[in-house]
Parts: structure tokens; C-alpha cells; sequence
């Protein structure tokens, strides 16, 4: 039962008041429980807007623990259909063993291509992955006199007793998180710091925007410097950015495999030298000459197909999509392939890891909320979607390289 600052209204009641104007949406939960709010502002939407909804209303999560941490204003869910793809074989650190991929998409065809990837690399030995650093960033920004100024105020950031005093305010407000560094950049008399931390299990970002504003106070009163805004882009948050690329934000992860040339013959119907030149031409070549900061096939398909159905923030896909796919053919004849995302965020406890939907998917993974060991989790779930990114670009450039991608989409894209 959700709970109630003011005298609880009949349904009818709030619904006129609501079609009048009289009362916000977003104030209907004052005066009833969460599932009558809900369905108060779907049939408020419907009146004010001639329409009837068939389906939305047709929903199993709970919606008092969504509209407390997901949703305002919530009318009811979408559903978006979700396949399996697998199993495959994945030998990392963290995720070892055969695992099978729930993909939440409405693009026909993804999930059988992403399925014939799997088969390709589990018949090949597995993926090996690795995580190469795991950390979440979040960089203010500062107005100060002159450079001058600047300097004193970089050099004072750098000093080892800053740093720990830092530390230690950030540490304050989070059981879990860690501050690992903070970077300083200037552009005339603004400063941007870009502070990273260690966010365990979680994605991470409300952790490390809550810490960093507790730093933002220390610095303001030791040094008399006070931000602009508590992001200044320099994070970067959900844009493409060469800074993620170059230094990492959320997970690096790499994937790699090499293929038997009689694999790729048999499953991919083509070479392995075919497959190189197609990779080198389109995601190598293609890339560069666009002007692209993502040099791969559809790394974003599965990497968005893989956050929809395990309650990731799907925006972070902006992301995910700067992968490089390499592949070459090696002194045996066969085929090495590999993928490496700079920066991928992804968590196993809170904002939509919660949802029961999500966590069924989670849970089909082995990865659903805290690691017996803090941070392993999330790290076990980056492997995971990296190997499936490998299988998902394997599948597209063996395709392409026999020349079956029109057809595969008039078959199964509709």
C-alpha cells in the first residue's frame, strides 16, 4: 500500500478531478494505493485523449516497488518479446561455464543470428574474456579567476593528503563504493574533474554522483573552489565520447576466439580469409571513413537486447557501441576473432535489477544481486554480454561474408 498525505478519494472521484485539471497526475498517489493510482492515470490518459488501451494495463511486476524506484507517473508496462540464444560456452574469470542468453528485441532475426554465433564459439572451445579495468566515473566542473588559479587548484587536487581526505568523504556516504583517482583536464580557467570509483555489484552511477557531491563540499571549503555542476560532461554519461574509449568508463572487457577453418566452412558457409577481408573492409575501413567511434557490425543489438531483459540502463548502449571487432587469419589457416568494449556499465543490484521480469533473466544467468564476493556479479555479467557481443558480430561478418544477410532478414525480419 503506497502512502497517503491527504484524506484517500473514491476512485471516480480522482479520476474527474483529474480529466478537469484540477489535480496533476503525479498527485494521485497521495490519495489512494499504488495499483488505484495506475489505473486511475491510464483512464485519465484515455479520456483526455479519446483513445481506449487494450494492453498495457496487463502487467505481473509489482507496481509499488516500481513507481518507488523506476517509474513517476506510471500508466501501466510495455512488454517486448524475449528469446534465447545458446547455449554458449564462455570461459572467463568470472562467468565459466555454458550459459543461455535471454535477448529482450523486436528485430526478427537478431536473436537466431546471435543463436548461430553461440553455436560457432561453443563448438570452437569458448570465448575467453577478460575484464582489464571496472570502474564508474563522474567528472564536475569549475569556474576559477584565471590560470593562475587553475594551477593552484590542479596541483592542491594532486596532492596525496587531498586525496585521502577526498577518499574518505566519498566513503562516507556508501558502504560499497570506493574512490579509485581523480583526474584533472582544463580549458582555460574551467577545471573538470574527473573522479572514478569502485562500484562493487552496482552500476553505480547514483553511488558515485551522491559521493562526489560530498566531495564537492570538502573542496569548497579547503580551497574556495565551487562547481558549475556537478557533471560537466567530461564523465561521459550516455554520449559518445573518445575519453571512454581511450580511458575506460564502467567495464573494459575483451572477448576473443579462435574458429577452425572447417567450423567456419561448416557453420558460417564461407572462409576465414572471406570473413577477415569483411571485417576489414566494413568494420575497419567503413568505420574510420564515417568517422565512426564504434568499429564493429551490430555490437549495440545485443548489447541492448541483453540490458532491456536484465533491467540494465538501456541509454547506456551509447556506450557499449564504441566495440572494436578485429579479425585475422592466423599461421593454422583458421580464424582468430575478438571484440573489445572500452566502456560498458552494467550492475546486478539496483535501479532495474529489482523489476521481476529482469531478475527472472538475471537469475537465469547466475548473477541476480550481490556477489557472495562484492563486485563479482557484475563482473561475471560483463563477461557474459562481451562473449555475446563476439557471437553476435561472428554470426553478422559470416553473413555478410557469404552473402546470406538479405535473405536471413526476408526469412525471419519480416
Amino acid at each position: 500500500m503506497a502512502s497517503k498525505t491527504e484524506t484517500t478519494m473514491k476512485e471516480d472521484e480522482l479520476l474527474e478531478k483529474v480529466v478537469s485539471g484540477e489535480m496533476p497526475l503525479r498527485k494521485i498517489d497521495a490519495y489512494t494505493d499504488t495499483d488505484t493510482a495506475v489505473r486511475v492515470r491510464k483512464c485519465a490518459i484515455e479520456k483526455m485523449n479519446g483513445i481506449k488501451f487494450e494492453h498495457i494495463q496487463n502487467y505481473t511486476i509489482d507496481a509499488e516497488a516500481a513507481t518507488k524506484r523506476n517509474i513517476e507517473n506510471m500508466i501501466g508496462t510495455i512488454q517486448i518479446p524475449l528469446g534465447v540464444a545458446g547455449a554458449i560456452k564462455v570461459n572467463g574469470e568470472y562467468a565459466n561455464g555454458d550459459f543461455t542468453l535471454p535477448l529482450a528485441t523486436t528485430e526478427g532475426a537478431l536473436v537466431a543470428s546471435v543463436n548461430r554465433g553461440c553455436t560457432v564459439i561453443t563448438a570452437s572451445g569458448g570465448s575467453n574474456v577478460r575484464i582489464f579495468q571496472d570502474l564508474m566515473t563522474r567528472a564536475p566542473v569549475f569556474k576559477l579567476e584565471n590560470v593562475n588559479k587553475v594551477k593552484d587548484f590542479v596541483d592542491w587536487v594532486k596532492e596525496p593528503e587531498t586525496f585521502t581526505n577526498m577518499k574518505e568523504k566519498a566513503g562516507e556516504t556508501t558502504r560499497f563504493g570506493e574512490l579509485l583517482s581523480v583526474d584533472s583536464f582544463i580549458t582555460g580557467n574551467t577545471v573538470f574533474l574527473r573522479f572514478a570509483y569502485d562500484t562493487k555489484d552496482a552500476m553505480g552511477m547514483n553511488m558515485v554522483t551522491i559521493a562526489t557531491d560530498a566531495v564537492l563540499n570538502f573542496i569548497s571549503e579547503e580551497f574556495g573552489a565551487y562547481p558549475i555542476s556537478l557533471s560537466g560532461n567530461m564523465c561521459t554519461d550516455k554520449k559518445p565520447a573518445a575519453i571512454n574509449n581511450i580511458l575506460g568508463r564502467g567495464k573494459t572487457v575483451a572477448a576473443d576466439v579462435t574458429i577452425p577453418k572447417e567450423i567456419v566452412e561448416k557453420k558460417l558457409k564461407t572462409t576465414p580469409k572471406m570473413m577477415e577481408e569483411v571485417n576489414y573492409r566494413k568494420n575497419l575501413l567503413g568505420s574510420a571513413r564515417a568517422g565512426a567511434l564504434g568499429f564493429n557490425a551490430h555490437a549495440a543489438n545485443i548489447i541492448v537486447a541483453l540490458y532491456l531483459a536484465c533491467g540494465q540502463d538501456a541509454a547506456h548502449v551509447v556506450e557499449g557501441s564504441s566495440a572494436i571487432t578485429t579479425m585475422e587469419v592466423n599461421e593454422n589457416g583458421d580464424l582468430y576473432c575478438a571484440v573489445t568494449l572500452p566502456s560498458i556499465q552494467v550492475g546486478t543490484v539496483g535501479g532495474g535489477t529489482g523489476i521481476a521480469t529482469q531478475r527472472d533473466c538475471l537469475n537465469l544467468l547466475g548473477v541476480a544481486g550481490a556477489g557472495e564476493v562484492p563486485g563479482h556479479n557484475s563482473k561475471k555479467l560483463a563477461e557474459i554480454i562481451a562473449a555475446a557481443v563476439l557471437a553476435g558480430e561472428i554470426s553478422l561478418i559470416g553473413a555478410q561474408a557469404a552473402g546470406h544477410l538479405a535473405k536471413a532478414h526476408a526469412e525471419l525480419g519480416r
